[in-house]
């Protein structure tokens, strides 16, 4: 049996309507390069010279320890030039989903389940992130938001622009989202999966 991820709390992080003002899209993660983050904030740079406009929020600190860590200059650097609007890591994550438009996590990094697209779906906004493991797992492509190929910055940007165009496409895609988390990541339910290895294995071994 795999058990995906470590679940969500439904009850914290619940859909709230949309904000008012620009499409905000919104990445809550450490920040490593490897994470997309420079073809995230590319992708947004490209979209805002075609005249779309949209903000782009950066939550989570760097990892110093971490070869692949972007360095804080780096990032100082995005919100004094505009490029980004980086925050920091933040301790209402609910709060950051409420604010925003779009999730996005564009990490080729090698991830397990991401503990911020469960929120994000659980928060009902829909999703873009790159169409690799752990991703594939919480984002169903065309349902609850849109995967991409990683590290491409086209790609990246058309599936940005096609959520920021449309909120009807949002609003689907972030109902979507919710029943899928709800269904399949809530804690009870992962809780109640693990609890079952564990009595399988123990059964097993114990008969």
């Amino acid at each position: 049996m795999v058990v995906r991820g470590s679940g969500v709390d439904l009850k914290r992080f619940q859909p709230r309507p949309e904000p008012p003002g620009p499409v905000a899209v919104a990445m809550v993660s450490r920040m490593l390069w490897d994470k997309g983050v420079r073809e995230l904030v590319e992708a947004v740079g490209r979209l805002r010279a075609r005249g779309v406009a949209l903000r782009l929020e950066l939550v989570g600190a760097p990892d110093p320890e971490n070869p692949g860590s972007i360095p804080g200059d780096r990032l100082a650097e995005w919100n004094r030039s505009g490029a980004a609007e980086w925050s920091g890591p933040s301790e209402d994550v609910p709060g950051v989903w409420a604010q925003a438009h779009i999730a996005v996590l564009p990490s080729y990094y090698g991830e397990g389940v991401p503990k911020s697209l469960l929120e994000a779906a659980a928060c009902g906004r829909p999703i873009v992130a790159a169409d690799v493991p752990g991703a594939r797992e919480i984002v169903r492509h065309g349902e609850n938001g849109l995967l991409v190929p990683p590290r491409d910055v086209p790609a990246l940007a058309g599936a940005l622009e096609r959520l920021a165009a449309d909120p009807n496409l949002r609003r689907q895609m972030g109902e979507r989202g919710r029943q899928i988390a709800a269904a399949e990541f809530g804690e009870d339910i992962v809780v109640e999966k693990t609890l079952h290895v564990y009595r399988e294995l123990l059964g097993k071994r114990y008969p």
